[in-house]
């Protein structure tokens, strides 16, 4: 019966990702894609109504050839004044202005709203390695389903995921609960956010976290085990009843120096930064980095999260300003209504 239970729920997940990626038909050939968020994976009071729009990020080679083409084969996807100046306006628009994605939001397909968003596969992967802008990496650093990846995105991203568990470790107490370290890693992305302010629920991360948590264990259990063997995180307990465990750790210098090795050259440098080291570029950058936040005690966390707020500030007031002027007045005003009407739900 167990066997015949998980063939079906198999089966279930094929059919839902054959239908999540069915909307790709319609757009030109993309070499990565996934989709997220509520329309994909349930969160915590959030009702099942249809008309959830389903978010997708697209990774293509060239991203002005591709929306030169998908303007001819999509012209609605678009506002109508940016599509006037074909798709290396839009291309240029989206890395001079924001941060390399441009988004095409409210798209109606089939009876359903999507929203797309198109980044060259340069910028995708240089995100992921290095926090860049901790904005695509921030995203995979959370349950996706993947679509498409003729480009071992995937693989790369395993480099992000270790990068986001160190530094949630950096941040989290010498005991900790595995829901506090899931929605530790879910925040850093949101640390520094101006959608908080006015136009985010402020609930999100614990609802995302709530309604995936076997899916982070899924996409953390190869870099948790990791920590684990090499004894900077302990499995404390694990309760088989809510299928959730808890771990220590000792935040001693070669924990902290092995924390360190492992984040992103963006988050280092700004840490040298706020440390003074001042050799966030040498080869012993990373130790000196992990020797200052020894020093500091537990300030450290205030330090990190002030760097990683620092990167993610940037890039979300970047994206707010670049999506404003892509998307036209009236899906920008549509789309921040939505917006803010969660953030209002959320503090009701």
């Amino acid at each position: 019966m167990r066997a015949k239970n998980e063939e079906e729920s198999e089966r279930a997940r094929l059919a839902s990702k054959e239908e999540l990626a069915a909307p790709l038909q319609a757009l030109p050939p993309v070499q990565f894609a996934f989709a997220y968020g509520s329309g994909v994976f349930h969160q915590r009071e959030i009702s099942e109504s249809s008309d959830r729009m389903v978010d997708y990020i697209l990774g293509v080679s060239s991203p002005a050839q591709w929306h030169s083409q998908n303007i001819e084969m999509n012209p609605s996807h678009y506002s109508s004044w940016i599509a006037h100046f074909g798709g290396k306006a839009v291309a240029d628009a989206a890395c001079i202005l924001g941060v390399g994605v441009h988004f095409n939001p409210f798209v109606e397909w089939r009876g359903k709203v999507i929203k797309y968003g198109v980044v060259g596969l340069s910028d995708l992967v240089g995100d992921i390695l290095t926090w860049r802008r901790l904005y695509i990496s921030g995203r995979l650093q959370k349950p996706v389903c993947m679509l498409v990846d003729h480009s071992g995105i995937a693989q790369k991203n395993k480099v992000n995921l270790q990068a986001a568990l160190s530094t949630a470790m950096l941040l989290l107490p010498d005991e900790f609960s595995e829901e506090q370290l899931y929605e530790t890693i879910c925040g850093l992305s949101y640390q520094g956010d101006i959608r908080l302010l006015f136009a985010e629920d402020k609930n999100k991360v614990s609802k995302i976290v709530q309604g995936s948590f076997s899916n982070f264990r899924n996409l953390y259990s190869s870099s948790i085990q990791q920590a684990t063997t090499s004894d900077v995180l302990k499995l404390s307990q694990k309760d088989e009843k809510v299928l959730s465990s808890r771990f220590s750790q000792e935040l001693g210098p070669d924990a902290v120096r092995e924390h360190v090795s492992h984040l992103p050259s963006t988050l280092l440098q700004r840490l040298a930064a706020k440390t003074g080291t001042g050799c966030e570029n040498s080869s012993g950058g990373s130790v000196a980095v992990a020797d200052a936040l020894v020093r500091f005690g537990n300030a450290r966390q205030r330090l990190i999260k002030q760097a990683v707020a620092s990167i993610v500030r940037t890039s979300s007031l970047k994206q707010a300003l670049s999506g404003f002027i892509a998307a036209g007045g009236v899906n920008a005003f549509r789309y921040a209504s939505r917006k803010v009407s969660k953030a209002w739900k959320s503090c009701s």
